[in-house]
């Protein structure tokens, strides 16, 4: 539980200095957009490298599991935030595409 914690906590950081610029920094100079997404990156690997470390040595996490735990939260927070922050609609196609990387995640903790 701590790994996906940590990971969403590390990709609302992410989503913020990849995406926030977007909305919040759309006239600011891009140098000066760079270095301030690189700012925020830095706390999203403060809680980054300790999910996956945990995760793996931990809770015995495969790296594939980490990756797509990874991206199912990133792409969760992602709809959220491109919903509440940058007023972008949500349609089916994006549904469609959400479900089918759930169907991945269920084969990659599959147990064979």
């Amino acid at each position: 539980m701590r790994t996906i914690l940590l990971l969403i906590a590390s990709n609302i950081f992410m989503t913020i200095a990849w995406y926030g610029h977007l909305k919040w920094f759309e006239k600011t100079p891009l140098p000066k957009v760079i270095l301030i997404s690189w700012g925020i990156a830095l706390l999203e690997y403060c809680f980054q490298v300790p999910a996956n470390r945990i995760g793996y040595e931990v809770e015995g996490y495969s790296a594939f599991q980490l990756k797509m735990i990874q991206e199912i939260i990133t792409l969760t927070i992602f709809c959220f935030f491109t919903i509440l922050v940058l007023k972008e609609q949500l349609r089916w196609n994006h549904l469609v595409a959400f479900g089918f990387i759930l169907v991945g995640a269920y084969f990659m903790f599959k147990k064979f």
